[in-house]
């Protein structure tokens, strides 16, 4: 799933190109995609695109006429913008929007302006909500400005994980492990599976130790690799990233998905528990004190 530092690039080369950009139509193909009906998403044609921001994990298109478009890409979306139309056998998209594109060497021109010139400086583009497999759980809201931060998905997001979160002593649920509770978007918002299994090696502390026993050096080392490693992963995508926003980014990770290979750090093999649907990575010499997870799928083989 994309996560906060994937989010935020893609918010940022989106919000580039797309601010000013006339909606000229919007179709939603993806039948589960569109999660409410009032405004109608016809109400968007004819309006501007003033701002692509994030909340968390979530996309906030800002367009005149007082909508907001909130997009959630869950685990197989990418929000992408497009010089041509999707064809007739696209079977990915869940959302489309055609827009007219400003040249931003033109800014200057009156908006009012029907020459020639003025006309060549714009050009069409869609930006396209798509979802690759057949789970279709990607999806969008069409709301009312007033109506964004009461919306259930945004109402009920903790603090910004980046870039200034408040003190993780006011966030932290003492009974639960580190990592759970970081993914926890109610806690804190942006972070998720990859980006924690970095957090955590970052700060040398175990994902299975529990808030409630960090000791203060522990919780500021915490507090500043949740900044230091999103930064970080940030700072990387803005000198890699540019549009078009490629399908799969190139991940500057060092311990999830690494399992196997030597720690950055210390040249341990890094280690992972392994669960149904996703995978923890870590060292076990600077996390663990050098002792192996209980690792719940051998386990099971086991019995």
């Amino acid at each position: 799933m994309p996560e906060l530092p994937e989010v935020e690039i893609t918010a940022r080369r989106l919000d580039r190109a797309l601010r000013g950009a006339e909606i000229v139509s919007a179709l939603a193909p993806g039948v589960k995609a569109m999660r409410t009906f009032d405004p109608p998403l016809s109400a968007l044609e004819g309006q501007r695109i003033e701002r692509v921001g994030r909340r968390g994990k979530h996309f906030v298109v800002e367009v005149s006429g007082g909508l907001v478009l909130l997009i959630h890409l869950m685990s197989a979306g990418r929000l992408q913008l497009y010089d041509r139309r999707a064809g007739p056998r696209d079977r990915t998209s869940r959302l489309l929007l055609r827009v007219l594109l400003e040249d931003r060497e033109a800014e200057g021109r009156s908006r009012e302006d029907t020459s020639a010139a003025a006309v060549a400086a714009t050009r069409e583009g869609e930006l396209r909500l798509r979802e690759f497999g057949s789970k279709q759980a990607a999806w969008a809201k069409l709301l009312r400005a007033s109506e964004l931060e009461r919306d259930e998905s945004i109402a009920t997001l903790g603090p910004e994980a980046w870039p200034a979160p408040p003190p993780l002593g006011e966030l932290l649920d003492g009974a639960r492990p580190l990592h759970a509770i970081l993914r926890d978007q109610h806690a804190i918002a942006g972070i998720g599976r990859s980006w924690v299994d970095e957090i955590l090696w970052e700060a040398k502390l175990s994902p299975f130790k529990r808030a409630g026993d960090l000791s203060e050096q522990e919780t500021a080392a915490l507090d500043a690799a949740i900044v230091g490693v999103l930064g970080m992963a940030i700072g990387f995508y803005e000198e890699n990233v540019t549009l078009p926003i490629p399908d799969k980014l190139p991940m500057p990770l060092k311990v999830h998905r690494h399992e196997g290979d030597p720690c950055p750090r210390c040249a341990t093999t890094l280690l992972a528990v392994h669960f149904e649907d996703y995978t923890i990575a870590y060292c076990p010499s600077c996390q663990t004190g050098g002792r192996p997870l209980k690792d719940r799928r051998l386990s099971r083989l086991l019995k």
